[in-house]
């Protein structure tokens, strides 16, 4: 955790626009899918407090994301508000994660670290060892018993090494009495500081206090350039020392500007996979929001969708040659070859790219080959972002075992997923609808500023500022004439998405929605962390084909909108709408096989713009009588039964919450199943079967009381819920027992804010009482503002008729709630013979 320097933005008074950047020519990305480099590694999203609090974030992103490891603070710590080993241990492991490595002087409360002398931590650090033994998972449990010793208690390195590796054997030497196969890991120095390793394992060489896994650092923006050279000069230190290799865990790495941005995030995967080596994203900005890779507590921005494909790869990696190699903010790229498919990942760059492809086999690939290319870019840091859109697709001739993809340039924030199969059935499609992106800064900007967030000169300064979209964005947003016009130009008449993203300080924002100098809307813009913490909001707009001024404005038909109007404006991007909202997921690319076995299951992450019903559908043949299980986030929702062999299609119209849902299709009979695509459809009309109740219709008691809202539905909540504070609301049109969602909009923006610059965000809980059954916990992370409210689903499982629900918190204080709502997890279940 190293402090970042202070970032001043400073205003600029510009009298014109700043033109457009020239794309240059198309680049080259030359993969050899002959010269494998080795089995695909798969530990470069570790991540340095990714998991807050149990079920912040969902399991559902962490087992998509599939970090391998994680850092979290020590048990009972003092450092951070959230983060517990022990605490969110369980919920790592269930979602497919392998170690958890503690920081052990999170113990302390203080940044950097209250030296009390090494007596008072090894009296810190014993408790923890004996809570960790205490576990029969014990060995999955990864030791940093010194974080940053170069920058903390032993910066002084001339004259206080000596006593640091006295500590680090001492310290290390209690670790291994409580517990004796305990892997520690060292030095974790700030930065690649080859002369302190090199000191430091010729002394841990000769005592016997080898760490098991080497640790530094790699924070500064120019160690996507310089990092390949550390790893070589590690290895070449070992070497010289006689040490056998150490596994390496880069246990810090990457910058605010990368984090949640797929072509920033690809060029530090692609160098930790080159190496073999495990790593963990820095923690910048809050715990438990998987380093800025998820939204709210269960959404995915477009960076998350880049850590699931890394996720997702399989088989051999192979040699990827880039136009330059080892050069910061650039195309860079990784590939692998398995199971008859060929899988490029590569971002960097708003150049067009050729992805030349030599060495496939003939026996494996055939003369010809399907190649898809999907795109997933920045949605921002509380951006939502759905199943990346394949935006290029074709059948290509294999030529000497060459082939040429066409990557389509244009976004440096992108980044792509190439997959290339053997040509099969009918030739593939691209699914992208038609989309346009306008930089707000580009337009006509009145009675505003714009600001430049990002001057290229790649300094630390630079770094370590979150990302602007084109590096400038219009702020001071706070007089009555404030507005932002750009102008659009689209193909059809028809509806369209106007994607805002913005930034607000901590507060609910507004502004008026204009098409050609008619007001459509006012847009109510949820809370983000800060002025350049973005996020993004959808709204739908018909326009007819061709020109149009879409503006953004301080001031409506009634008037000025005052404060909540003095937001950041980054980028506009306009999508076009073609009809309901309709994924295929081919199983082919899910995880596990398609060919379904007895007992066998194959996994989809279905994405969902918003809470509701969706149909899912599945094609899929079976050879005889059997049971195809649909089940949602581990829960059980249907079993969809065939009587004899056959080709079928089964549907499920179910509840999904907004965001990411992990769906697994399983074979539940004694006959195998062979699945075709997971299809998902947005059901508005299923809607009904949801019922909604405004908080303040409910019986209140024990303190809890309403309380006016301007952003409220029907302009009041309930606050002062928890602490006997309680909020009861009957079973008036959900009677029944069952499964169900749970939908509530909550507020709240508890923190600790001790640190100087994590935002120490704290989760509340919310406890649903039903009278006659019982009582189910679900968390609610900081959603920045009292009273700006998120939707959040939990599931809620009911054994009454008619039980009254009661909401409260026995032990603490809940969220503001606004309103509840419950929706049968199933609704219907058909399976038709094809």
């Amino acid at each position: 955790m190293r402090l970042p320097a202070c970032a001043v933005v400073a205003a600029l008074a510009l009298t014109s626009l700043s033109p457009p950047v020239a794309v240059a020519a198309t680049e080259t990305l030359r993969v050899d899918l002959a010269s494998s480099t080795g089995a695909f590694h798969g530990g470069a999203t570790g991540i340095l407090y990714g998991l807050g609090d149990p079920g912040v974030p969902s399991h559902d992103l962490i087992a998509g994301m599939r970090p391998r490891t994680i850092s979290q603070k020590a048990p009972d710590g003092d450092q951070h508000p959230n983060g517990d080993a022990l605490k969110i241990a369980d919920s790592f492991f269930a979602a497919g994660g392998t170690d958890v490595h503690i920081y052990a002087q999170d113990i302390y409360s203080k940044w950097p670290y209250e030296d009390l002398g090494i007596d008072d931590y090894v009296a810190r650090l014993r408790p923890q060892l004996e809570k960790v033994a205490l576990r029969p998972d014990r060995d999955r449990f990864v030791w940093t018993i010194f974080n940053e010793p170069d920058g903390i208690w032993y910066s002084d390195w001339a004259n206080k090494k000596e006593k640091f590796f006295a500590d680090w054997a001492r310290v290390y030497r209690l670790v291994r009495s409580v517990l004796p196969n305990a892997r520690i890991t060292g030095i974790g120095e700030t930065r690649y500081r080859p002369d302190h390793l090199r000191e430091f394992l010729t002394y841990a060489k000769a005592n016997d206090v080898l760490p098991d896994i080497t640790t530094w650092h790699e924070l500064d923006p120019d160690s996507l350039a310089l990092y390949r050279g550390h790893y070589a000069d590690y290895r070449a230190i070992e070497r010289s020392l006689g040490i056998t290799p150490r596994a390496i865990n880069i246990n810090e790495y990457s910058n605010r500007r990368d984090t949640s941005v797929p072509g920033q995030m690809i060029q530090w995967i692609t160098m930790l996979e080159d190496t073999k080596v495990d790593g963990q994203l820095a923690y910048w900005s809050m715990a438990g929001n998987l380093s800025d890779h998820a939204v709210r507590a269960g959404r995915a921005n477009g960076g998350w969708w880049l850590t699931k494909w890394y996720a997702d790869l399989a088989g051999n990696t192979v040699r990827v040659t880039p136009p330059r190699p080892n050069t910061r903010d650039t195309l860079q790229g990784l590939a692998t070859l398995g199971k008859g498919r060929a899988t490029v990942l590569l971002g960097g760059t708003a150049n067009a790219v050729d992805v030349a492809v030599t060495g496939l086999d003939r026996r494996v690939f055939g003369s010809q080959v399907d190649v898809r290319v999907s795109k997933t870019t920045w949605s921002g840091y509380e951006g939502d972002a759905g199943q990346p859109p394949v935006v290029a697709a074709s059948r290509v001739r294999v030529t000497d075992g060459r082939a040429t993809v066409k990557v389509p340039g244009g976004d440096p924030l992108a980044a792509y997923q190439v997959v290339i199969t053997p040509a099969a059935g009918a030739a593939p499609v691209s699914s992208a609808p038609w989309q346009a992106s306008y930089e707000a800064e580009l337009g006509t900007v009145e009675n505003a500023t714009v600001y430049t967030q990002d001057d290229g000169s790649g300094s630390w300064d630079m770094a370590m500022r979150y990302t602007t979209s084109g590096r400038k964005d219009v702020g001071s947003m706070n007089k009555p004439g404030s507005r932002v016009t750009v102008s659009v130009d689209v193909p059809r008449t028809g509806a369209y998405s106007l994607g805002v993203l913005y930034g607000t300080n901590a507060f609910v924002g507004q502004q008026a929605l204009y098409v050609d100098d008619a007001h459509i809307r006012d847009l109510t813009l949820p809370a983000t962390l800060g002025w350049t913490y973005r996020g993004r909001y959808d709204t739908p707009v018909q326009l007819t084909a061709g020109t149009h001024r879409i503006s953004l404005r301080t001031s409506g038909p009634g008037g000025f909108l005052g404060g909540a109007s003095d937001i950041t404006l980054d980028r506009l991007d306009l999508t076009e709408v073609t009809g309901p909202e309709r994924t295929v997921y081919p199983l082919a690319d899910a995880r596990g096989s398609a060919v379904l076995r007895a007992g066998a299951s194959v996994t989809a992450y279905v994405s969902a713009a918003e809470d509701g019903y969706y149909r899912l559908s599945t094609a899929f043949t079976a050879t005889g009588r059997g049971k195809l299980g649909v089940s949602l986030s581990g829960r059980r929702a249907t079993d969809l039964s065939l009587a004899c062999a056959g080709a079928y299609s089964g549907s499920t119209t179910v509840h999904l919450k907004a965001g990411i849902t992990e769906v697994v299709l399983s074979n539940e009979g004694g006959s195998p199943l062979v699945a075709g695509t997971l299809t998902a459809e947005r059901d508005v009309a299923a809607d009904r079967n949801a019922v909604r109740v405004e908080a303040e219709a409910g019986q209140l008691a024990g303190g809890a009381a309403v309380t006016s809202g301007r952003w409220a539905s029907g302009g009041s909540y309930v606050g002062w819920l928890g602490n006997n504070g309680t909020l009861t609301v009957p079973r008036t049109g959900f009677e029944g027992p069952g499964k169900y969602n749970l939908t509530v909009g909550y507020a709240h923006a508890d923190k600790n804010t001790g640190h100087p610059y994590n935002t120490d965000i704290i989760t509340r809980t919310l406890v649903a009482t039903e009278a006659g059954g019982k009582a189910t916990s679900a968390p609610y992370r900081h959603n920045y503002t009292w009273d700006g409210f998120w939707a959040e689903t939990s599931p809620l499982d009911l054994t009454t008729r008619g039980g009254a629900l009661t909401f409260g918190n026995p032990a603490a204080w809940g969220p503001n709630v606004d309103w509840v709502q419950l929706a049968p997890l199933v609704v219907s279940s058909t399976v038709t013979r094809r």
